[in-house]
């Protein structure tokens, strides 16, 4: 049982690596064999934005499955995931911005003032920037441990913010946006009942580990 734990990380993380380029090996494949869809830039943009959604939900759910019993090598796919979510980010924003808008600042203003989900997917992508800059461990050790978290507690707004960019986008069915906005919610509710559960744990052992008056 001991070696549960390496074992995981050293078989599962570069598994999950492999599992995360797929999807962009898949749209090389199909931009070398022609796109079958009829609207290319649309399609290679609904691939990266679900796959960084998806890893963003899936590097949040870690910590809540490994306090509920799951082994804690588990926090060792965090860095893997959130790396992943951000590169796919980014190229579903270079995908916009190089083939949709073709570089223009102008077109990509007035699509801005036209569609406001593009400014809420930008803010998403802006807060990760931060995120995956300090994702090393030698920025963990020099912002030191508890600044490091409070950055990284930005990816809660920031997954917020994309699941909107994917609910605002979506003008029929959107089953799918809301499925990821419920799984954030609940992920959100489990963290503040892990953070009352802690707070109640310090003050229960302050007050046992508080002296006790004597009474004559």
């Amino acid at each position: 049982m001991a070696a549960r734990g390496p074992a995981l990380v050293r078989l599962g993380v570069p598994l999950l690596v492999v599992a995360m380029a797929l999807p962009a090996l898949w749209l090389a494949w199909e931009a070398v064999a022609g796109f079958s869809d009829t609207e290319p830039v649309r399609h290679i943009q609904h691939v990266t934005g679900l796959t960084a959604l998806s890893l963003l939900v899936a590097g949040l759910a870690l910590t809540p499955l490994r306090r509920l019993g799951g082994p804690g090598a588990l926090v060792r796919f965090r860095r893997p995931a959130g790396l992943g979510a951000f590169t796919y980010a980014a190229l579903h924003l270079v995908s916009y911005v190089v083939f949709d808008q073709e570089l223009s600042p102008s077109a990509i203003m007035a699509d801005v003032a036209k569609h406001p989900w593009v400014m809420v997917g930008f803010a998403s992508f802006l807060l990760l920037v931060p995120l995956a800059l300090t994702s090393a461990d030698r920025m963990v050790r020099r912002l030191g441990g508890r600044r490091w978290q409070r950055l990284h507690r930005l990816v809660y707004p920031a997954a917020v913010l994309a699941g909107l960019h994917f609910l605002w986008l979506v003008k029929r069915d959107v089953h799918l946006p809301v499925l990821f906005l419920a799984a954030l919610g609940l992920l959100l509710g489990a963290r503040v009942a892990f953070a009352r559960g802690e707070v109640r744990r310090s003050a229960g052992a302050a007050r046992a580990a508080a002296p006790r008056p004597d009474h004559a």
